[in-house]
């Protein structure tokens, strides 16, 4: 867990006034009784009111919230949409995480109903997917954020497998379909790898190192030069 994720849960297990123990915040925390002490110590230092001390407990002095945030019905409702496709089509991982987010805006929010509202209002199908593909997504976002090498062994449509080292780059969703954009060493070039015929996932601890030629966006300049064309861009930048 993130140091500020961490911090603001520990915010909120506080807001009820009670005294607070380290044994029982490091249990419901599932950090170390360490931790804890170093967590209340920088709260303290920002101005949260806690008082209390080592060996007798914490509470928080009542009043004290976090500054409310404020989003438009339109960022609500898009906050809400994104977490029901995640949870659909994304990995238990994904799927906790947007789950833990929305919890989150919800406890900040002037009226956190306006976040059960809005789910309410839209459903998405939960999609076909195996199990074991939603749990290898979760595997490879961990694999591309850490840079680490992934060994797989892929199957093609006709049966072939093949026994492939890659850099994984990133996952691209096509509707119902998932896909690992990799650089692939036995090709020596960039691959798209279809998640639902990996027939073996292998994450290696061997991290590699950055390389502009071997890329992302070095994978995205050679598919426009491929096609002729540029891609669409980023509705979101």
């Amino acid at each position: 867990m993130r140091r500020a994720d961490r911090l603001f849960r520990l915010v909120q297990l506080m807001r009820g006034g009670k005294l607070w123990t380290a044994a029982r915040l490091s249990e419901a925390m599932e950090v170390s009784e360490r931790t804890v002490y170093r967590d209340i110590a920088d709260l303290q230092a920002s101005g949260v009111p806690i008082e209390g001390a080592a060996g007798v407990g914490y509470i928080m002095r009542a009043g004290f919230d976090i500054p409310p945030l404020m989003f438009t019905p339109e960022e609500v409702t898009a906050l809400a949409l994104g977490a029901r496709m995640v949870s659909a089509w994304g990995g238990p991982g994904m799927e906790e995480g947007a789950r833990d987010a929305l919890a989150k805006i919800e406890a900040v929010l002037p009226r956190g109903q306006d976040v059960q509202d809005a789910l309410d209002r839209h459903f998405v199908l939960r999609s076909g997917l195996a199990e074991s593909d939603r749990v290898r997504l979760d595997t490879l976002d961990h694999q591309i954020r850490d840079r680490r090498w992934t060994r797989l062994v892929y199957v093609t449509p006709d049966g072939t497998h093949t026994d492939r080292r890659v850099r994984p780059l990133g996952l691209w969703f096509w509707g119902k379909v998932w896909t690992l954009v990799a650089w692939c060493a036995l090709r020596e070039d960039f691959r798209m790898f279809r998640v639902d015929r990996i027939g073996v996932l292998d994450p290696l601890d061997e991290r590699f190192p950055d390389d502009p030629k071997r890329s992302l966006a070095a994978c995205m300049a050679a598919i426009e030069a491929r096609e002729g064309r540029r891609l669409p861009g980023d509705p979101l930048r």
